[in-house]
């Protein structure tokens, strides 16, 4: 997707951005001249290339060097910032590591965390939305930062996080969620489903997916009661049972809070 938004006054070394929104389905990324720093800055999506399932929280990036093109499928929809760096810039950041910029290559990573990638990154948006005020070398500057930061030393992986839930724990938890999202979860109940006990669960999953079991199944409830709502094919209280809310009123409570939206309002904005 050609990006739609660029900083004021681009030079030729700046970064650019742009906002992506990726549906549900097959998803494909076409190779381009630029390298892209993605940043995922929606709610948890899950997603699965070849046979390898994962699950993308906030802040967590991908970086697809220039040339490089992916295929993938999306559960969910994800939204991300997506930085894009020209390979000028990437070499005027070799030569001030000194290296080589004719052998500098930013290596393909996914699903990694950095705050300081992340910082750069909001940083540049929020330089963006005020209208960039700084001006171009501010741009310029924090798209160097960023490739300095992809290229040197500290751009290698950071020290393994504390153990989270593995893969297949992982994957047997959401999916047992997402099944039962209609009927009462229990914290007992999934921890079995993980093989563990309900303490250790909750450390676990907070360490895989960043959030608590309680505020993902809210998050996922939320997702599912808005793409009922969105269908039109049933009434607002049975969209809140089928999601697994208790009432109307709950259901309500809930999305105003993760979506900032009610369900009124969702049923009564027009179709894309």
């Amino acid at each position: 997707m050609p990006p739609t938004d660029a900083l004021a006054g681009l030079a030729p070394l700046s970064p650019r951005l742009d906002h992506e929104t990726i549906a549900a389905g097959l998803a494909t990324l076409a190779a381009t001249a630029d390298h892209r720093v993605r940043v995922h800055a929606g709610p948890p999506a899950r997603c699965q290339c070849q046979h390898h399932r994962s699950t993308y929280t906030r802040g967590e990036i991908d970086v697809f060097p220039a040339g490089i093109s992916d295929e993938w499928h999306q559960s969910d929809v994800s939204s991300g910032l997506i930085v894009q760096l020209t390979p000028a810039l990437v070499r005027r950041a070799a030569g001030d590591l000194g290296l080589d910029p004719d052998r500098a290559e930013l290596p393909p990573r996914h699903q990694f965390r950095d705050p300081q990638i992340e910082h750069i990154a909001w940083a540049l948006e929020a330089e963006r939305v005020a209208g960039s005020p700084c001006g171009p070398v501010f741009a310029e500057t924090l798209g160097l930062a960023l490739a300095v930061r992809l290229l040197g030393p500290l751009a290698a992986p950071p020290p393994r996080r504390p153990r989270g839930l593995t893969a297949q724990q992982l994957r047997r938890v959401t999916d047992y969620i997402e099944d039962n999202l209609d009927r009462d979860l229990s914290l007992a109940a999934i921890a079995d489903i993980a093989g563990i006990s309900a303490s250790h669960l909750k450390t676990l999953f907070r360490r895989s997916l960043g959030q608590p079991v309680h505020t993902y199944v809210i998050h996922r409830r939320v997702e599912r009661a808005r793409a009922l709502l969105l269908r039109g094919r049933m009434p607002a209280s049975e969209v809140a049972l089928a999601a697994g809310f208790s009432h109307q009123s709950h259901m309500t409570r809930c999305m105003r809070r993760v979506l900032g939206v009610t369900p009124s309002t969702l049923t009564r904005a027009p179709s894309d």
